[in-house]
């Protein structure tokens, strides 16, 4: 039996750079181009791509990037940051269905939004108060994610679908709406 412990803050301690996370430049949809930051867990990817197809039918989204986080415990890597802050106008990361995850995904969330790019993150309710010790722990008491009933990993193909047009309206306030 493994006995390591994973870190789900990558090893990083916060900074203080004050609880001001959100980019102050929030999105119009119409025309973006949003990166889908799937983090390898059960139905994570299907979820992210059945929000970005009701993006582009239902907000004119032009496009829109799907992308995998090689390893969904710890934030994402510096490189993949980049190159989506390069390549997208907004990410949408996610599904933290597990407490590390969870963790992780709002961790990629803030880390998005001090890079400018406005991100919405997307976690399983049985995991907000993992959600929000990340969100404290990066100095971003009070992060706003979007939530979904526990669990995703187990839902099919109908159900996830019926679960992104559900937060669909979340996400789209927290990509555009400055709070």
């Amino acid at each position: 039996m493994p006995e390591a412990i994973l870190d789900p803050t990558g090893g990083l301690r916060a900074v203080s750079e004050g609880a001001a996370v959100l980019t102050p430049n929030r999105l119009r949809l119409a025309g973006a181009t949003i990166g889908l930051l799937s983090n390898t867990k059960q139905n994570a990817a299907l979820f992210l791509d059945e929000l970005g197809k009701l993006l582009v039918e239902r907000h004119g989204v032009a496009a829109v990037t799907p992308t995998v986080k090689t390893v969904f415990a710890l934030p994402v890597p510096e490189d993949q940051l980049a190159q989506l802050k390069e390549t997208c106008d907004a990410v949408i990361t996610g599904v933290g269905d597990c407490g590390s995850c969870s963790a992780s995904a709002v961790a990629d969330g803030v880390a998005f939004e001090r890079h400018g790019v406005p991100a919405a993150v997307i976690c399983s309710d049985a995991f907000v108060v993992t959600a929000d010790a990340m969100a404290e722990l990066r100095d971003a008491k009070g992060y706003h994610y979007a939530t979904t009933a526990h669990p995703v990993a187990v839902l099919n193909p109908d159900e996830v679908r019926k679960r992104a047009e559900e937060v669909l309206p979340e996400v789209v306030s927290i990509l555009t709406t400055a709070s």
